[in-house]
């Protein structure tokens, strides 16, 4: 539920605009009279929203709007003004307000401020994931059978709000699994929180997922909402599942069978609805027979499986992602887009990529672009573990002169081929051709194919 937090030093308005809130948005809402009641508040409960006064005896708003930006707390500000004076009102937004209103304004535009507000906070978090993002592989790429049967299971699980377990080995995508469920989910406008089990230190993993009070531990200086409740009608995705401590397992069940938390430190029990969606790479049916997963749990998650193949056996799709890694990298880099020797996709075709499957092809794509100074990819610029003992099909010792005249004729073809984006056409007429029937002759006579 969206806490907001009205401050006002006359009582009675402020409790009068919490009341309006409430009924009118629907928000859970508390009440300062004071800059240092608010500060404290804050420091005590994960509010979500706050509607602030500026002119107020002691502590006033612009104190507390400094206070926020100093200690890096991140909460939508709504000033709002009876004067009028607008002039103050800026001078807020400039110490980080979200918007001001007028004191005056009817409650259903207070409420749609507050509403554009915590749009804005969401949007913003999308915007820094899709930043984080961008450059890396785009859920589910790829048009081979294994893809195809991918794409079929999540879209048939997508809208079922059982839990989903994703199995596959480390690179092959399963957050991208996991956020295309929440994509094509009831409601892709809802949050999706990422917690990775295995990067969070065991001291730390309930106040992460379950939130804290403050106070309830050293450092907990104020309450911290935990995954569960910040993806409150969305999805929450735990990664590496299996890496989850005995005694996290236990508690972690009952959450999801009693669909609330207790915060670390906390009393009162708070309704949480997110589905849950976790992955792991590891053999979770060995971890119960060891005695390190907790049977219980791995049932209750494992309602749906949805089994990621690793690139080995989508080898069809090299090709379709290595375009996409390289648009995408050459875009994120700012430079010219390159293009690949066949030689070296043959390379790429032939390598097993059982260390970190896509994942690692990504990164190697990355390595090849700044190795690589012209705006072909050559195989020599191939990184020597991925190469191995591949030997490039055309030796660079041609020993002849027909030889030598034989292949530059096959490079020029597939430069001009690439030039025109591979419409014969338009690069009979580049090449001075007598017709299309000319070049695609030449193209027999190479083995040329478009790839």
């Amino acid at each position: 539920m969206t806490l907001v937090l009205v401050v006002d030093d006359v009582q009675a308005l402020a409790e009068q605009y919490a009341y309006d809130l409430k009924r009118v948005g629907g928000y859970e809402t508390l009440v300062a009279t004071g800059g240092k009641e608010a500060l404290d508040i804050i420091a005590s409960e994960a509010v979500d929203c706050m509607i602030l006064d500026l002119e107020m005896p002691g502590v006033d708003g612009f104190e507390v709007l400094r206070t926020l930006k100093n200690q890096s707390i991140q909460i939508p500000v709504i000033v709002y003004t009876g004067t009028g004076d607008y002039d103050r009102c800026v001078k807020a937004i400039k110490l980080g307000a979200t918007s001001f209103i007028d004191k005056a304004e009817s409650m259903e535009r207070v409420a749609r401020e507050v509403e554009n507000a915590l749009e804005r906070v969401r949007l913003e978090a999308e915007i820094e994931t899709l930043k984080r993002d961008l450059g890396t592989e785009t859920p589910l790429i790829g048009s081979s059978q294994p893809m195809q049967r991918l794409r079929e299971q999540v879209a048939r699980v997508a809208h079922i709000p059982s839990p989903v377990l994703i199995v596959g080995e480390s690179g092959t995508g399963k957050e991208l699994v996991a956020r295309e469920l929440h994509r094509l989910g009831s409601d892709p406008k809802r949050p999706f929180v990422a917690i990775n089990c295995a990067a969070l230190p065991e001291n730390l993993i309930e106040s992460e997922l379950f939130g804290h009070e403050r106070g309830a531990f050293t450092g907990a200086n104020r309450t911290h909402k935990g995954a569960f409740e910040l993806a409150t009608g969305g999805t929450l995705f735990l990664d590496e599942i299996g890496d989850l401590p005995l005694s996290a397992q236990a508690k972690l069940l009952r959450v999801i069978e009693e669909r609330q938390v207790t915060r670390l430190g906390g009393e009162r029990s708070i309704k949480v609805d997110a589905r849950v969606v976790a992955a792991t790479n590891r053999d979770l049916e060995s971890d119960v027979g060891a005695g390190r997963f907790r049977q219980d749990l791995y049932y209750r998650l494992n309602v749906h499986i949805v089994r990621v193949p690793p690139l080995r056996d989508r080898q069809s799709d090299i090709q379709e992602l290595t375009e996409h890694f390289l648009a995408g990298t050459c875009a994120r880099f700012g430079v010219r887009r390159k293009r690949i020797h066949p030689e070296v996709l043959d390379c790429l075709m032939a390598y097993e990529w059982k260390h970190n499957n896509v994942r690692e092809l990504r990164n190697v794509i990355e390595r090849m672009i700044i190795a690589a100074d012209a705006d072909m990819i050559r195989f020599d610029q191939v990184p020597i573990e991925v190469r191995g003992g591949v030997a490039p099909k055309s030796s660079p010792q041609l020993k002849t002169l027909q030889e030598l005249k034989v292949e530059a004729e096959r490079q020029i073809i597939i430069a001009a081929l690439e030039r025109n984006d591979w419409h014969i056409t338009r690069t009979a007429k580049d090449l001075g051709l007598a017709d299309h029937a000319s070049l695609l002759k030449i193209m027999r006579r190479h083995k040329i194919k478009r790839p």
